[in-house]
């Protein structure tokens, strides 16, 4: 662990403050017309999502964390609980659905994640960022409808319901965006 200056501190930075876990998610150089400059930062808590507006002034001094990013692979649901196995040891990994958040739905078996590790203990996981899933239902093209702009809406496989082109069918297999839940292209 590094100890940084305050005005230092930039945008994915991880910190320690206040006895908790931050990101940092904005920044802004602040110059008064008196007094000294100092840093202006958003903060998040990685533990439980709080934000806090900071500031730093050159002369303090912050733990910057350095994270531990592991692979894994998603194995299965179990009520409440996602499992999830370490790909290097085969240590299995029970995480609750709301620590996942709402992407928990584009979860598919054998799916690689990168699970956010502090003291060994998870506080983060990013999935990927594109996902290939069935189409189960979706609205018949209306005829006279033009290819410009007009989007119909379609049902997937995991019951997320998303805007696909009138050209897409039901049972025809896409690439959905899993950070903004949209149709980016057909599946090949």
């Amino acid at each position: 662990m590094a100890k940084i200056n305050g005005n230092e501190i930039r945008p994915g930075n991880v910190i320690e403050h206040d006895g908790g876990l931050w990101v940092a998610v904005r920044t802004n150089h602040v110059k008064p017309g008196k007094g000294g400059a100092y840093n202006q930062v958003e903060l998040k808590n990685l533990i439980n999502g709080t934000k806090l507006n900071e500031r730093f002034r050159s002369a303090e001094t912050v733990e910057q964390i350095r994270l531990e990013m592991k692979d894994f692979s998603f194995l299965y649901e179990q009520g409440e609980a996602l499992v999830f196995m370490d790909t290097e040891s085969y240590e299995q990994l029970e995480l609750q659905k709301d620590f996942v958040g709402d992407r928990a739905a584009f979860l598919q078996d054998g799916m690689m994640v990168m699970v956010q590790l502090y003291d060994e203990r998870p506080i983060g996981i990013s999935l990927p960022d594109q996902v290939t899933l069935t189409i189960t239902e979706a609205d018949p093209v209306v005829k006279g409808q033009t290819a410009a702009s007009s989007y119909k809406p379609a049902i997937l496989e995991n019951g997320i319901r998303v805007l696909v082109p009138p050209f897409i069918g039901s049972g025809e297999r896409i690439i959905v965006d899993t950070n903004e839940i949209t149709y980016v292209r057909r599946a090949d």
